[in-house]
C-alpha cells in the first residue's frame, strides 16, 4: 500500500490556505503514483464518478454533482476531479488555479482528490486515475483531448456536456458561433466523447430559444445550468447502462463546427450589415471583444486613420 506525499502541512480549509501553497500542493499531488483508491467502505453503495472540468461554467455542473451525491439515496459519489494545471492568469501574471479547482476547494473538496495533468494521456495520471476505479467520468469544458487510453478506462465510458444540439457547432466555440450566426434556437446535449470531436452517441438534448439580446458568457452559462439539470435527470440511465442501448448516433452529414476563436476575429467592418455585427459584438462579448478601425477627420479637414478598442469587452467567464 502506498501513502500519500506530503508537501507542507495543510490547514482544515481551503479558505485559509494560500494560492501558493494549494498550486505547490496540487502540482506535488501529480507526481505520486498509483494512487491510493478509495477504501471499501466509501465504494460500497455509491458508483465512483470523475468530474472533469475548468472554467467557471463547470462549476455549475460540479455543484449539481456534489449536491446529489450528498443524498444518502444517491447511486454515485465524486470520487475526484479533473481539470487544468495552474497556469498565469489576468493581468498580474500571477500564477493561479483554475476556476473549477478554486471552486472545489472552497467546497471542500479534498486537495488529494483535484488532478492537474498537463495531458489526460500522462502516464502516472492514468495510473492514479485506473486505481480510483471510476464507473464513469462526466466533462463540462475540460478543454483537452481525451485518448484512447482514457476512455477505456471508466466502465460505463464518459458522458460530455456540450452546449448546442449536436451535431451542430461541434467544436471549441458553439455558443459563439451560434450567436456570431444570429440562431434563433440552440440548446445542448448530453453525449458520449468517442474520438472524433463531439460526434458520440446522443443521450438527451434540450432546446431553447435564443434572445437576440443575449451575450456569450451569459448564454453559455444558461447552457451549462440547463446541461447540469439534465445530466442529474439522465444520471440513472447512465449508471444503469439503458443510456447506452437508447442513445441515438449523430448525422454526420448534418455536422457544422464551431473552431476556437482567433483574436484577429475581434476586428468591426462598418460595410457589413447592422446585425452581423450586433452578432458579432455578442458573440465575441467575454473575449476576444470586438474593435474597429475609424477614419477621423480632424479640424483641419485632414482625414487620419485611427485605430480604436471599443468597450465592448466583458469580464470573461
Amino acid at each position: 500500500m502506498h501513502s500519500y506525499r506530503w508537501c507542507g502541512s495543510m490547514p482544515s480549509t481551503a479558505t485559509a490556505t494560500t494560492a501558493t501553497t494549494m498550486i505547490r500542493r496540487l502540482c506535488c499531488l501529480q507526481s505520486v503514483s498509483p494512487f491510493l483508491p478509495f477504501s471499501s467502505a466509501s465504494t460500497t453503495t455509491k458508483k465512483p464518478l470523475v468530474f472533469l472540468g475548468a472554467p467557471q461554467v463547470s462549476a455549475i455542473v460540479l455543484d449539481k454533482l456534489l449536491n446529489a451525491s450528498a443524498s444518502p439515496h444517491s447511486l454515485f459519489e465524486v470520487a475526484a476531479i479533473v481539470t487544468q494545471p495552474p497556469a498565469r492568469r489576468d493581468r498580474g501574471k500571477k500564477l493561479a488555479l483554475s476556476p473549477l479547482a478554486t471552486h472545489a476547494l472552497d467546497r471542500g473538496f479534498s486537495p488529494d482528490l483535484i488532478f492537474t495533468p498537463d495531458k489526460a494521456g500522462d502516464d502516472a495520471f492514468l495510473s492514479n486515475l485506473k486505481a480510483l476505479q471510476p464507473h464513469l467520468c462526466i466533462t463540462a469544458a475540460y478543454g483537452n483531448i481525451l485518448p484512447t487510453k482514457f476512455l477505456d478506462i471508466p466502465s460505463l465510458g464518459t458522458v460530455n456536456i456540450h452546449p448546442s444540439l449536436l451535431p451542430l457547432y461541434r467544436g471549441a466555440a458553439p455558443v459563439q458561433r451560434a450567436l456570431q450566426d444570429g440562431v434563433k434556437e440552440t440548446g445542448v446535449s448530453l453525449a458520449f466523447t468517442v474520438r472524433a470531436l463531439d460526434a458520440g452517441p446522443i443521450i438527451a438534448t434540450e432546446t431553447i430559444q435564443v434572445d437576440d439580446q443575449i451575450k456569450a458568457p451569459d448564454l453559455l452559462e444558461l447552457l451549462f445550468h440547463k446541461g447540469s439539470e439534465l445530466l442529474i435527470r439522465e444520471l440513472p440511465s447512465i449508471l444503469d447502462g439503458s443510456a447506452r442501448l437508447k442513445a441515438q448516433p449523430q448525422d454526420d452529414s448534418k455536422a457544422t463546427l464551431a473552431p476556437k476563436i482567433n483574436s484577429d476575429e475581434s476586428w468591426l467592418s462598418f460595410d457589413e450589415e447592422a446585425y452581423v455585427l450586433h452578432n458579432k459584438v455578442r458573440a465575441f462579448s467575454g473575449w476576444p471583444g470586438t474593435r474597429a478601425r475609424v477614419l477621423v477627420v480632424e479640424k483641419n479637414g485632414v482625414p487620419q486613420l485611427r485605430y480604436w478598442k471599443f468597450s465592448f469587452l466583458e469580464k470573461r467567464q
